[in-house]
């Protein structure tokens, strides 16, 4: 009875253990370099600072990365990785940790799956930051409640600033001919560890969304035209990004992306200001050295990726319609008030009507009618959302459209509209990120944390949601959800998220469509 009394404990015990190994998180990995310990805690296995390729050091300094060094033993993999070389005091005030270096190339993995067999869709956050700043380690980011709604999130480090995308005639030379875009060939290094490792997370790496903000999400757009990222996401998120625009030659208006010869003359400009004539020498700078040669004023001194023929071919606008793109459905949007954290208040009509006539040659008139301009206030206004509108709006309405007309996968877009007593003019550039993050109550910069409304987190459920969808699916519609539709180049809804979202028409069509006119006669006017 007794030995009995005592097999019935032993299995029971067994049971139990049973029972909660099949409950418990993947809390170790083996992936690309060696072994690896997550961290464990309310359901969820964080694993930091994974390095994903070799440190861009020394010799490695523009060039693009190489593949990661293998490591003995077990990786505790607790805390992030450095942020990558930039003004420590920006990083601060993103909220990350100010140790920044050229050793930065680090992604994150949050995961809730408890096996790998799960196959659980993944999505890649890119930050940020003009390709100046940023950092993955910001606690907007953190991927906690992606992962608690059945995602596996990854968000990585890429080279930002001289360190990431300085192009110059040599180094053009020493990469085959291409230079200067070393900090989008980090993005697509981290997009290959995805797909090589992330079945060991859980995740699933035929269904990968890669999805940015601003900087990120011109970077996705940039990513969707480029052959070497292609097959490594089946689905892209762009906030507040694309970059469909001509490319950049001159001081003309809109568009940011330049050609290869004319980031090969900025490097050499830049090459010459520090001193050095070589490459030699010019790796054999300190970091800081380099760093501190920047514009106090300037994020990152003006450096862009740029159109090199190869990593980035040429004009994305031009590349949609010849059907050269890697074909995904999107979901891209902007922000109702983009302009209010660029433009000084203050704008004159007279000085509106200046900065028209002197960026948009002669479709300044075009321009000057499509924004009302009479009086300050509307001066004011027009500056505001005519830099809306020609970075961020024209790109993503363009997207929309040549995805539509010549892809096989739909375009989802939404306008962001969220506003509070402190922002009644609209939603501030980057203000939906810890809307869709669901991380409402963050401190924003200067550490000040603002406790969310009750509406406040309603619309972050609703829209977190409206991602995970996405990821899920590649539909962001869902039970609950007020429904989305595809976009229609001829009723032109998005989704307008605000306190009742819901589909209505594009708000700025007519200036759309201005701008529109503007772009198709700067590329006529391009010299061929």
């Amino acid at each position: 009875m007794q030995r009995n009394h005592v097999h019935s404990l032993v299995a029971g015990l067994t049971l139990l253990l049973a029972a909660h190994a099949s409950f418990a998180q993947i809390r170790d990995a083996t992936v690309s370099g060696g072994q690896l310990e997550g961290k464990v805690a309310e359901g969820i296995a964080a694993f930091k600072g994974i390095p994903f390729a070799a440190p861009p050091i020394g010799d490695l300094r523009w060039k693009q990365p190489h593949p990661v060094q293998a490591w003995q033993g077990v990786r505790k993999a607790d805390s992030y990785g450095p942020s990558c070389m930039q003004s420590a005091r920006i990083v601060t005030l993103l909220g990350a940790a100010p140790a920044v270096s050229e050793d930065c190339l680090y992604l994150n993995v949050w995961t809730a799956a408890k096996s790998a067999a799960e196959r659980r869709p993944v999505m890649v956050w890119i930050y940020g930051g003009g390709f100046a700043a940023g950092a993955a380690g910001v606690p907007a980011y953190d991927g906690r409640q992606f992962a608690k709604d059945g995602v596996v999130l990854v968000s990585l480090n890429y080279r930002v600033g001289p360190f990431g995308f300085l192009a110059h005639p040599a180094l053009t030379r020493e990469g085959g001919g291409t230079s200067g875009n070393y900090g989008i060939e980090d993005m697509i290094a981290g997009l290959r560890w995805v797909k090589l490792n992330i079945a060991q997370f859980g995740g699933d790496p035929t269904r990968v969304t890669v999805f940015g903000e601003s900087a990120g999400g011109m970077a996705v757009s940039l990513l969707a035209a480029s052959p070497a990222a292609a097959g490594l996401f089946q689905r892209a998120i762009s906030e507040s990004g694309g970059a469909l625009e001509p490319p950049r030659r001159s001081n003309e208006a809109g568009g940011l992306i330049p050609p290869l010869k004319s980031s090969e003359a900025f490097g050499e400009q830049f090459l010459g200001k520090l001193g050095v004539t070589d490459l030699a020498s010019a790796r054999a700078l300190s970091a800081d050295k380099i760093q501190s040669a920047l514009p106090a004023n300037a994020l990152g001194g003006g450096f862009w990726p740029n159109f090199d023929g190869k990593i980035l071919p040429g004009d994305e606008y031009l590349r949609y319609a010849a059907g050269k793109f890697n074909d995904t459905v999107v979901l891209i949007g902007t922000n109702s008030n983009e302009g209010g954290l660029f433009v000084p208040p203050g704008l004159t009509p007279k000085a509106f009507e200046t900065q028209v006539r002197a960026g948009y040659g002669d479709r300044a008139e075009v321009i000057l009618k499509a924004y009302p301009h009479a009086d300050d206030a509307q001066a004011d206004r027009a500056g505001k959302e005519l830099f809306r509108d020609s970075t961020f709006g024209w790109s993503t309405w363009a997207w929309a459209k040549l995805q539509t007309e010549h892809g096989k996968h739909k375009a989802y877009v939404y306008y962001f509209d969220h506003r509070t007593h402190k922002t009644p003019d609209g939603a501030d550039h980057g203000s939906e990120i810890v809307f869709v993050f669901g991380t409402l109550g963050t401190p924003d910069i200067g550490g000040v944390v603002v406790k969310p409304t009750a509406a406040e987190q309603k619309l972050s459920a609703q829209m977190h949601k409206y991602w995970v969808n996405f990821a899920t699916s590649g539909d962001p519609n869902g039970p609950g959800l007020a429904a989305w539709p595809a976009f229609d180049t001829k009723s032109q809804q998005a989704m307008v998220l605000d306190d009742a979202p819901s589909a209505r028409p594009l708000p700025n069509q007519v200036q759309l469509q201005a701008l529109d006119d503007y772009f198709s006669w700067r590329r006529e006017d391009t010299p061929k």
